[in-house]
């Protein structure tokens, strides 16, 4: 399992990374790792911190409790996501062969998703996606040359052929490998692993989702998320 939580976050504002802002008293990074940490098939989870950051993310981690059959590392992050997690996968031992690469930004996704993701790797797909069908209606545009001027809809895409791409995402570990040695990407690099095993060539699977894996990006989101915790609370006694 690698979780790259090297960003800044700059959409929830100035101010800490992302990853360490507090939901409910705690770290987003925590929930996450709890998240993962809730499956019994997830044995070890690589935090992929800022490079300068890795310190505080170590201690920060030794402090939250997280189930005694689960080890977690924290190693130095890169300049983009794809250099962060070929960083985390670099940390994971070579007798692990199936990897999870998960999203810091995702704190609530439920134990049963990354269940279902492992078990579709381990039944024989080599990149396994979860996702959610849309509620809404997507244009293709054609963008402005100026920020806030109007966008020319260049197509409409069949809603039912489409989906929001969730994580965490399973890989055949020498598939990912592969992925990130041969797939040069620029700028931002990867925002999505299953993206970089597609230009392989290789078939990337969807399973079902879930409405909590949500991603934490926007101040919205973070009540969104308040909201999830609180109704856990009074539904499960924590």
């Amino acid at each position: 399992m690698v979780i790259p939580a090297a960003g800044r976050g700059v959409r929830l504002g100035p101010g800490a990374p992302k990853a360490l802002r507090a939901l409910n008293g705690t770290p987003i990074l925590v929930h996450a790792v709890r998240a993962m940490a809730a499956s019994r098939a997830v044995s070890l989870v690589v935090v992929v911190a800022p490079a300068d950051g890795a310190a505080e993310v170590k201690n920060l981690l030794d402090d939250h409790a997280l189930p005694d059959r689960t080890d977690y590392v924290v190693v130095p992050g890169g300049d983009t996501r794809q250099e962060s997690v070929h960083l985390g996968l670099k940390a994971v031992p070579d007798d692990i062969t199936t990897v999870l690469v998960h999203d810091a930004a995702r704190p609530l996704v439920p134990a049963e998703v990354v269940d279902t993701v492992i078990e579709a790797v381990r039944d024989g797909a080599v990149a396994v996606v979860p996702a959610l069908p849309l509620a809404d209606t997507v244009k293709e545009i054609e963008p402005a040359e100026r920020p806030g001027d109007p966008e020319r809809v260049v197509a409409t895409p069949v809603r039912a052929r489409l989906r929001a791409v969730q994580t965490p995402q399973g890989f055949d570990r020498d598939t990912l490998v592969n992925a990130h040695a041969t797939v040069a990407l620029a700028g931002e690099g990867a925002t999505d692993d299953a993206g970089m095993v597609e230009k392989l060539g290789a078939p990337v699977v969807v399973v079902p989702g879930h409405e909590e894996a949500f991603k934490v990006t926007r101040p919205l989101d973070l009540v969104l998320a308040e909201a999830v915790l609180a109704r856990r609370r009074a539904n499960d006694g924590f």
